[in-house]
């Protein structure tokens, strides 16, 4: 495999990731040429909504070519055509074999969520100081204790099992949009002993149910029409679009006294958060990290 990296202006991605695309290249990404720089900008967007930009004041865009031979090609129509002009090639270089098994291995580290706390993939030890812990190692769903959504909810659900009170702290608990099903198994080991985990995708329920019984836990997963009646504990980390779709049908799962806890939220979109869901809870802000919110409620 052969890279073509170049140097784009935001105005020009659109035409050259559309022109490497008809050049057959086998991926195009785009990066912010300042990344790990003062003048690094964050962008944050969700699945199927608009992009907020096409891409970044100097963004660097890298396709990957079968060949060196197409990859020069495209270089070189590249450079006479009237979108090109700001834009400029910064290298062609071979892609370097690797073993891709241990390097993705290598991206996944022991996650603490509290001191005592740990997400742990199944090749590296338990730390010492980790009295409880989830095995998981990255899949098909999303949810491994990387993403400031998960660990707010993790961290949200060790506070709430922190006083030792195991299944009265929970009461019976739903994980709706379940991923891997870290939610409901972080819950689990805090003492919950009646869960209901639900996903739309199979692939997630599958991965919660082997997870599940990778850590000796028990739950039910299955699609969301398993999810039946009302709950202490109501768990939701999707995003903010379908959260909003989702209010009634969550706020009426949740028991009176019971818990809302709602991630994959932006900052800027707390108030149209609590605008949607104020019919039925006063959501509040409970926890922030890198851009994203914690929202919970009472009911």
């Amino acid at each position: 495999m052969f890279e073509l990296i170049l140097m784009c202006p935001e105005d020009r991605i659109e035409p050259l990731s559309d022109a490497l695309d008809a050049l057959d290249a086998l991926s195009v990404s785009v990066e912010d040429a300042d990344a790990q720089t003062d003048a690094e900008q964050a962008l944050f967007g969700e699945p199927g909504m608009p992009p907020p930009k096409d891409g970044w004041q100097r963004s660097r865009v890298v396709a990957l070519f079968p060949t060196r031979e197409a990859a020069a090609e495209a270089q070189q129509l590249l450079s006479v055509q009237d979108f090109f002009e700001g834009c400029q090639v910064l290298g062609l270089a071979e892609v370097a074999e690797q073993d891709w098994v241990r390097l993705t291995q290598s991206q996944f580290a022991p996650v603490d969520i509290t001191p005592d706390f740990w997400i742990v993939p199944t090749w590296h030890e338990l730390p010492a100081q980790a009295v409880r812990s989830i095995r998981l190692d990255p899949g098909l769903a999303f949810g491994t204790g990387t993403h400031p959504t998960t660990r707010m909810c993790l961290r949200w659900i060790a506070r709430q099992g922190a006083g030792g009170e195991g299944a009265a702290a929970f009461g019976r608990v739903l994980d709706y949009g379940c991923g891997s099903g870290i939610l409901a198994i972080g819950a689990a080991k805090f003492g919950a002993a009646d869960i209901d985990a639900v996903d739309i995708d199979t692939a997630a329920v599958e991965s919660t149910a082997l997870n599940a019984q990778a850590n000796g836990v028990q739950l039910r997963a299955g699609l969301p029409d398993k999810a039946q009646g009302q709950y202490q504990t109501v768990l939701a980390n999707i995003l903010a679009t379908p959260l909003r779709v989702l209010a009634p049908l969550l706020c009426n799962h949740v028991a009176p006294g019971g818990h809302l806890v709602l991630a994959g939220i932006l900052e800027r979109q707390a108030d149209e958060l609590k605008e949607a869901y104020a019919p039925w809870v006063k959501l509040e802000v409970a926890d922030t990290e890198d851009g994203w919110i914690l929202m919970t409620a009472a009911r």
